[in-house]
């Protein structure tokens, strides 16, 4: 490995970096792997021209000075761009519990949070909740029993999440393979 360029190890270190990664950092890896290691200015003469690089092109990233280290950060002007990816990210992530709950209503709406939790067997408040801020199922009505609690049902957010057009074609209990488990030996 060449080290005659000691710039681009500088950039791969600050771009592979998870948070940001200071001169020392940066001193201390590169004068494990080169024979003659650099000195702390030079290094800082090192971030300035990559900066200033990442600068001059037109590029949705720069390289910033946060938290006495670097870190290339996305550009200020790609906010609402990247905002939103991450509101779609974060719509699309399930936990397992949300994934069973979500289920159940699906298959069993309009449903109570009470009818729910007996099929789960544990309380779904939180699970609900987060349904509900993530836009996937809501609120369709009240149920006519003791304390008319909430009934609850699949949003048109969940059609376009799980690409169908309808609850009808959400697949069926008998096109699901099942795995049995069986002790001993099996005799047909």
């Amino acid at each position: 490995m060449s080290f005659e360029k000691p710039q681009i190890f500088i950039e791969a270190l600050i771009f592979a970096s998870d948070k940001s990664i200071t001169e020392e950092e940066i001193l201390q890896v590169l004068s494990d792997i080169m024979e003659d290691p650099l000195k702390i200015e030079e290094i800082r003469e090192h971030i300035e021209r990559i900066r200033v690089k990442y600068q001059e092109l037109d590029l949705a990233i720069e390289l910033v000075q946060i938290n006495g280290g670097y870190q290339f950060l996305t550009k200020k002007d790609y906010y609402q761009v990247v905002n939103q990816l991450q509101i779609q990210r974060s719509k699309k992530k399930l936990s397992q519990a949300a994934l069973e709950t979500l289920s159940i209503i699906a298959y069993k709406q309009p449903i109570t949070k009470l009818e729910v939790e007996q099929i789960r067997g544990v309380n779904c408040d939180y699970t609900v909740q987060k349904l509900l801020e993530k836009e996937l199922i809501s609120i369709s009505g009240k149920a006519d029993s003791v304390g008319k609690p909430l009934l609850y049902s699949t949003s048109s957010l969940f059609m376009d999440y799980f690409g169908i057009n309808s609850t009808k074609d959400l697949p069926q209990m008998n096109e699901l393979k099942s795995e049995t488990n069986t002790i001993g030996e099996q005799t047909e």
